[in-house]
């Protein structure tokens, strides 16, 4: 009964945060297509910059302890008091850190205006520290609806914020407002929509059990951002604002279609794998299903867009952001396994290995560092991206490791279940190259060409086939399906 309602919920949580997801790409897919064409890869290069020590600054607040609420599973008022209170009096901390620190941020790069948006954008931390347990409780109870909601509000609001300041010549201003924007709006409303207020009390003993479990946590999100933002660090140092523009571009766009649909499954199956943490069984059953669904609708639409690179850039873009290709095109064959990483983290931390997971993560980012670093020295900013692609799939390996290690769902397993959507991508995509390189079309014809016979191959193979990652994602968009139509009878 039990995991019955907790399947509701989960599909329910599924339903809602795909809404809340696909609306928001669509409205970042929009914007980003315009305020491309308005904004210079020189204001797009500073944002990059900084956003780099802003994310880094939110690991800290949130220390992991977001983490560990929802992990522990009766959480007191003063657990989330003695978190709240952390939040705030950290934030305070760091704001001031990067107050003092902007100068030399700004004279280490050699760009002037650093100083002054990093001040201004520093602003978010605290509004992010407001409201972080709100959210938090509204994801622990699978409420996933009004998140839902209150995210697409946002990303709309903070669109026509941001359009209309570019269009009065605010330039990167207007990419420094979206961003506080996307924080600021929700914080407002869920301190008013959750009706949990903190009460005057921090306990220590509250403190340290959450830290027990949160610390390392904190230490894995951290190493994992820094990870992520160290490549950011190089190119904004060691190349013009406008290589870090071109670089931001690249990356957030293969961002975007990497994480379009893990994201969703991670939000909703966090707090599942936690309720069944002590059910190995049933935790391979969903891990499994979820690599292979993830990788059989991931590979082909990675290699779609390694293959139409080009075309979209100049479609969506312009040409003035025709440089950014060649970085999108490595950047995807990272985003293969980076959708895939966070299906295996979750598992890791709902069963409350998150020492083990910290230790493993510290290898994963020193290796990473050195692919990286190689790269750079080796081949340039291509270099650098082509040890990313080695990165990802170094920390892929070692995450599927773990899972074998702790839950039983064997790490050769879990690369065979992937062999069969990733064989075929490869082979579909040589077919669809060649083809393009006899017809001779023109570019958009040709990315549009390529596209539509990737897709039909791949859909007409899979049946032929008759693979089983193709069953699990016709079963799931069955499940959806008449999941949405039962409310919308509800709702008539």
């Amino acid at each position: 009964m039990v995991k019955d309602t907790l399947k509701t919920k989960a599909i329910s949580g599924i339903v809602w945060t795909s809404l809340q997801k696909y609306s928001e790409m669509t409205i970042q897919f929009f914007s980003g297509i315009i305020l491309a064409r308005l904004l210079t890869p020189h204001d797009y290069g500073c944002i990059g910059i900084i956003l780099i020590f802003i994310v880094l600054a939110e690991s800290i607040i949130d220390g992991g302890f977001g983490s560990a609420l929802i992990q522990k599973k009766r959480p007191t008022q003063l657990d989330y008091s003695t978190i709240f209170f952390w939040n705030i009096g950290i934030s305070c901390i760091l704001y001031l850190c990067l107050y003092l620190a902007s100068p030399f941020i700004s004279h280490f790069y050699g760009i002037p205006e650093l100083k002054e948006i990093l001040r201004v954008q520093g602003l978010i931390l605290f509004i992010y520290a407001f409201t972080i347990v709100q959210k938090n409780q509204l994801q622990k109870k699978l409420h996933f609806k009004i998140i839902s909601i209150v995210s697409i509000i946002t990303s709309l609001l903070s669109f026509i914020i941001t359009l209309l300041m570019a269009l009065n010549g605010y330039g990167v201003w207007s990419l420094v407002t979206q961003n506080i924007v996307i924080v600021a709006f929700p914080a407002v409303f869920f301190w008013f929509y959750v009706k949990w207020r903190p009460v005057l009390q921090f306990s220590l003993s509250s403190f340290k059990e959450l830290f027990n479990f949160g610390f390392f946590m904190f230490l894995t999100q951290l190493l994992n951002n820094i990870g992520n933002e160290i490549q950011g660090l190089l190119i904004g140092y060691f190349y013009p604002p406008s290589t870090m523009g071109y670089y931001t571009k690249a990356y957030n766009t293969q961002r975007m279609a990497s994480t379009s649909i893990s994201k969703i499954l991670v939000q909703v199956t966090f707090p599942v794998y936690a309720e069944l943490q002590d059910d190995k069984q049933s935790l391979i059953k969903i891990i499994k299903r979820l690599t292979m669904t993830l990788a059989h609708i991931m590979f082909p639409f990675m290699f779609i867009l390694i293959i139409c690179a080009k075309p979209i850039f100049t479609l969506l873009y312009s040409d003035r952001w025709i440089d950014s290709v060649p970085y999108f095109q490595i950047l995807c064959l990272a985003g293969m396994a980076f959708c895939l990483q966070s299906i295996n983290n979750q598992s890791i931390s709902a069963i409350g290995k998150s020492k083990t997971l910290f230790g493993y993560t510290f290898l994963k980012r020193i290796v990473g560092i050195l692919f990286v670093v190689v790269g750079l020295l080796i081949y340039g900013i291509k270099g650098l991206l082509i040890g990313m692609v080695f990165n990802t799939w170094f920390s892929y390996i070692v995450n599927i490791a773990l899972v074998s290690k702790y839950i039983g769902y064997k790490w050769w397993h879990q690369l065979l279940n992937l062999m069969p959507s990733m064989i075929l991508s490869i082979f579909i995509m040589i077919v669809c190259q060649f083809i393009s390189s006899v017809c001779g079309l023109t570019l958009y014809i040709d990315g549009l060409m390529k596209s539509v016979l990737f897709i039909i191959l791949y859909a007409f193979l899979s049946k032929i086939f008759n693979l089983e990652a193709a069953r699990y994602v016709g079963s799931i968009y069955s499940t959806l399906l008449n999941e949405t139509l039962k409310k919308k009878k509800q709702v008539v």
